[in-house]
């Protein structure tokens, strides 16, 4: 199975209880569909944005940014964005795919 990585912007007035159930609905999301989640990283509450972002008929200027890594088939990829999208404490969410396979991984962390 291939390693994403989620890369989510939400509210900033989000609570952390709030902040709790998106990350714990995201993992589950993975989880039920077979997938392996690696770990989350928290890059800073409440920071201000790069520009202004309007999203669910609302202007946003400052965001809570976090990661999620994770290993699952693509269609996962697609149902957890999907999910997210209509989610009104998401401001911007994106996955990238950073390998196919771990031994992938591993040499490129040897070469660097």
């Amino acid at each position: 199975m291939p390693l994403y990585e989620l890369v989510c912007i939400s509210r900033s007035t989000i609570t952390q209880e709030n902040m709790r159930m998106l990350l714990k609905r995201s993992a589950e999301t993975v989880l039920d569909r077979g997938g392996a989640v690696r770990g989350f990283v928290n890059m800073g509450r409440d920071q201000p944005l790069p520009y202004r972002m309007k999203r669910h008929m609302e202007y946003h200027t400052r965001g809570s940014f976090w990661l999620m890594h994770y290993y699952s088939n693509p269609n996962t990829s697609s149902v957890l964005m999907s999910q997210l999208k209509l989610d009104p404490r998401i401001i911007r969410c994106n996955v990238v795919k950073v390998t196919d396979k771990l031994s992938e991984m591993v040499s490129v962390g040897e070469r660097a």
